[in-house]
């Protein structure tokens, strides 16, 4: 397997993550009880190495500690699985295993603390961007997940670096957030079926109450003194929704998007549903950072977006570079005969092209 400089690349990344990290995770399910997971990966200060990987049963991997080496946790896979990383394809940012278990990876900046890193826990440590592999290989519920977290321990690579938390989800449509604060893992059931970035899920959770007034639909008439206020138009009962960038915004902009949304007949219907949803997430270069200040001239700061049909394991993704949806039909990989494997998201970085029929 070819192997980067960890700190050189990855950390180079991580040291902007409080300016350029926006990602937004939707989960939502279709009227035959499909489940489907999906998220936009946002990197505003760099175009990230982006790659998916298929992994066979029985690939061994070890994680990677704060000396660059591959030395820490040894793992080796129970279940296939498939999924996108950045930068190598240990660090799957978002995937899923033959047995239907979702797992993705979030930054979680300023608020989530892990053990320090320890000599004498070389070989139970486990890299922060790994967890997710780890997950995949390893475990096809999430009662397990919640069993064997207490058997490693998760670190920074650099401990100066951002923290991150994790979405689990199975084929149920269950789903809980991983958020270690303090040194320890906590758990949170979520579901809203939505997962932005900082501050914590709890904290969230509580801020939706600020928004109790929203409601899908129109506004008014409302008799204001002498006179009535009428809406301009549809959706006045969104007045007040939040459309800036930040976390909190988007996890609010998310959870009423979805929530209201509606339901879809079944899976496939769902992840163009999905695709659509985050549309309104998609980041445009430059608005996170002061005027001439953006570090890169990419295509979008939000680099690919992936919606999960869990119940029919397939994956589905496009890029800031070519919008056409590619899909991952995990049911058609032999994972006890495949060769590991990884490949560029994009062949070429260009967007596909369609000439309209005139005739």
């Amino acid at each position: 397997m070819k192997r980067i400089n960890l700190c050189a690349v990855l950390l180079s990344c991580l040291a902007l993550v409080n300016n350029a990290d926006a990602c937004t995770g939707i989960t939502l399910k279709s009227k035959d009880n499909s489940v489907v997971v999906a998220r936009t990966m946002d990197w505003s200060g760099a175009e990230n190495n982006n790659m998916y990987v298929i992994v066979p049963r029985g690939f061994s991997q070890r994680s990677m500690l704060p000396n660059g080496k591959s030395e820490g946790l040894e793992y080796s896979a129970l279940y296939g699985y498939a999924g996108l990383a950045v930068e190598q394809p240990e660090f799957i940012i978002d995937g899923t295993n033959e047995a239907g278990l979702s797992a993705a990876l979030f930054y979680f900046p300023n608020y989530g603390e892990y053990e320090p890193y320890n000599e004498a826990n070389k070989d139970i440590s486990l890299a922060d961007f790994q967890v997710v592999s780890w997950i995949l290989s390893r475990f096809a519920t999430i009662d397990q997940v919640k069993q064997a977290i207490n058997d490693v321990r998760i670190i920074n690579i650099d401990p100066s670096a951002s923290t991150v938390h994790w979405r689990i989800t199975d084929m149920t449509g269950r789903q809980v957030v991983l958020e270690i604060v303090n040194g320890v893992p906590n758990f949170y059931e979520n579901e809203i079926g939505v997962l932005t970035n900082s501050p914590g899920f709890q904290w969230h959770m509580t801020n939706l109450d600020n928004y109790v007034n929203l409601k899908p639909g129109g506004a008014g008439p409302t008799e204001f003194g002498p006179i009535d206020l009428r809406a301009f138009g549809s959706g006045a009962g969104f007045l007040g929704l939040p459309g800036d960038f930040t976390p909190p915004s988007r996890f609010v902009r998310a959870a009423f998007l979805k929530t209201y949304s509606l339901p879809q007949q079944n899976a496939y219907d769902t992840v163009m549903q999905s695709f659509h949803i985050l549309n309104n997430f998609d980041v445009p270069l430059g608005v996170q950072f002061p005027v001439g200040k953006a570090p890169n001239n990419m295509p979008a700061a939000t680099q690919w977006t992936v919606s999960t049909d869990l119940t029919n394991r397939t994956i589905y993704y496009h890029t800031m570079y070519n919008r056409t949806i590619r899909r991952i039909e995990m049911d058609k990989i032999d994972f006890a005969n495949i060769q590991f494997q990884y490949h560029p998201l994009d062949e070429e970085k260009t967007q596909t092209i369609m000439n309209a029929i005139i005739d």
